[in-house]
């Protein structure tokens, strides 16, 4: 089986192949390629394996990443069918050569059709009723008997086949079926629809001048270069049972082309039969099957451009620049049941809370204003966030006429609230604030977003987080590992503080997720805080890979060591030590120094550990 696998999954072919794709050296997707089967995560690499991978960026580490994986899939695809086949009888050693250097799983699957397990058809019971060997006469042009005589051996009641007519047509569903596998008309067909349009009807009945969807009630739209919102919209109109989709083509020009193809000669005898037997195989089995293909490949299509964008919209949210370690007063607007207000102090730590009415049916303005003024003042608030959900608008002026009217010393910033409800009521927001009503603790998510958006958001599924109108209508598993690699790239981008950091935040950070991070949260309150980066290795199940992978993205603000406060990695520490002496001068004078970043040559620490691009990332 290890043979089997090795000869089935070539990694140095691989990197070749996304190599041609990225238009760069292959050695570099090559090592790429060997530190990920390693198990070196993304970021790590990235960030301080350059050398190894000729300085390749986070976007094309992704795109690395992610044909690795298909192409492992792939592997494992093809020895799935190889055994299949095999289990039949059926694989020659030229069968098995074509799969095994099959290169995409689209084509994989075309080879692979005729030799799939079968559902019962038209075509297997005429096959069981003994009419395959008519199938084949039908396409011989030399026959001298009538078409009654050749059919009649055929007939057999006791199987099913009453009469003449029974015979032929089953001899018929036989012939489409074998021509609906047929590699040549499958491809010929798959390209027309490609080339068509996607049609789009209102179903009957569901015709509503208010629809969301009236835009797509009688349109037709070019397959090619449809943009992907404009197919996630319809296809959501299908889903909702008010759209009916379509692929349309030429017909007559495919059946002609179908004719020529499968019949060039076709049998004075049969002539007419054949020529309607392509007509249903177009109709009944071929159009279909394209039309499901194309459909898919577009949905595909969409989905990866749509989540692109979701997943920049994702980083734009997480990357917002950070308010800051101030007291932030947070209101959670609402009509009816009120506002709900916290005040969070600079540490994030919750101190107190209240409930406003402000907005209709109570409009009681001046007893929300004392609350809010009494709060500010109390407690020196700095900050004002205000959710951006129900009753925003009417909650924003009404802050902004009382900050106005009492001359208040804050700043006011609306704030996103998607996903708050769900961390409110979340097994995690009952572990931080067991004691508060699920209202405040969104309250307290909203001040927390506003004072550093990427250490609160992270608490969220990234789905949750709402980061596009059709977000739920692309394939979720695709979305979900797009937006946590998202996610884990801006935690590492930006780097962690390991004594403040909660475990939400620390399981993002490369090579610990959530085990290690709780095991790191305990140790840290069972210990105190940890002192420097190297203590990180007395983190019970924490090991030397998981403590190489992390290191960099950790911050010990108050370590022994200056280097812990950088993003510099312990294993090029040396390097730093080596510039401080050479320029006499202590390390931690050389933080935040760039004169000395000026001074320094590159080239005089290169040595075989550590090149270039590292020097020049630690200055």
């Amino acid at each position: 089986m290890a043979e089997e696998t090795n000869e089935l999954f070539d990694a140095q072919a691989t990197g070749q192949r996304i190599a041609e794709e990225l238009s760069v050296p292959s050695k570099r997707v090559i090592a790429a390629i060997e530190l990920l089967l390693g198990g070196d995560t993304l970021p790590f690499i990235a960030r301080y394996r350059k050398e190894v991978t000729g300085n390749l960026d986070e976007r094309q580490l992704r795109v690395i990443e992610d044909r690795l994986g298909e192409a492992r899939e792939l592997a494992d695809r093809k020895q799935t069918v190889l055994r299949t086949i095999d289990e039949q009888g059926k694989l020659t050693p030229e069968l098995k050569s074509q799969i095994i250097a099959c290169l995409e799983r689209s084509v994989l699957e075309e080879i692979y059709l005729p030799f799939r397990p079968k559902r019962r058809t038209r075509a297997t019971i005429a096959e069981e009723q003994g009419l395959g060997p008519l199938a084949d006469l039908m396409m011989d042009r030399e026959h001298t008997a009538s078409r009654k005589n050749l059919i009649s051996p055929f007939i057999n009641p006791e199987v099913g086949v009453a009469d003449t007519e029974a015979a032929l047509k089953g001899a018929c569903d036989i012939l489409a079926h074998r021509w609906s596998e047929d590699t040549q008309a499958r491809s010929f067909v798959f390209e027309q629809l490609r080339r068509g349009q996607l049609v789009s009807k209102v179903k009957r009945g569901k015709k509503d001048d208010d629809s969301r969807f009236r835009e797509w009630f009688d349109s037709q739209q070019r397959v090619k270069g449809m943009p992907s919102h404009r197919f996630l919209a319809m296809k959501r109109g299908e889903s909702e049972g008010v759209l009916r989709l379509s692929l349309n083509s030429d017909a007559d020009f495919a059946i002609r082309w179908l004719r020529r193809h499968l019949i060039p000669e076709p049998s004075p005898v049969f002539a007419d039969a054949l020529r309607d037997t392509v007509d249903d195989c177009w109709k009944r089995l071929l159009h279909p099957a394209g039309e499901s293909v194309v459909m898919a490949e577009l949905k595909e299509a969409s989905d990866i451009e749509a989540v692109n964008v979701f997943g920049k919209n994702l980083r734009d949210l997480l990357l917002a620049p950070p308010a800051g370690a101030k007291v932030t007063l947070a209101i959670d607007p609402g009509f009816r049941t009120g506002c709900k207000v916290a005040v969070v102090d600079a540490t994030g730590s919750f101190i107190d809370t209240a409930t406003i009415y402000p907005t209709a049916p109570r409009n009681d303005t001046t007893g929300a204003a004392t609350t809010v003024i009494g709060l500010v003042q109390k407690h020196k608030v700095e900050l004002i966030a205000i959710g951006n959900g129900t009753a925003s608008r009417e909650t924003d002026a009404f802050v902004s006429e009382v900050i106005k009217a009492n001359q208040l010393k804050v700043t006011k910033a609306i704030v996103s609230e998607s996903g708050a409800s769900i961390y409110s009521a979340s097994e995690l927001a009952g572990q931080e604030y067991p004691d508060l009503d699920v209202t405040v603790r969104g309250a307290i998510s909203i001040a927390h977003r506003l004072q550093d958006p990427l250490a609160e958001l992270v608490k969220l599924d990234p789905k949750s987080i709402g980061v596009g109108q059709y977000q739920h209508d692309v394939d979720q598993k695709l979305l979900g590992r797009e937006l946590e690699r998202e996610v884990l790239s801006c935690v590492n981008s930006v780097g962690v503080e390991l004594n403040q950091a909660s475990s939400s935040l620390l399981s993002y950070v490369a090579g610990i997720g959530p085990k290690l991070a709780a095991s790191i949260v305990a140790h840290r309150d069972k210990n105190g805080a940890f002192r420097n980066r190297a203590e990180l290795k007395q983190v019970p199940r924490l090991g030397e890979k998981a403590f190489r992978q992390a290191a960099g993205f950790l911050r010990v603000g108050n370590s022994d060591n200056p280097l812990d406060r950088t993003a510099v990695h312990p294993e090029s520490y040396y390097v730093v030590e080596q510039m401080a002496k050479s320029i006499s001068e202590p390390i931690d004078r050389l933080l935040g120094r760039a004169d000395v970043a000026k001074v320094v040559k590159p080239s005089q620490f290169v040595d075989q550990k550590t090149g270039v691009a590292t020097i020049t990332d630690i200055l």
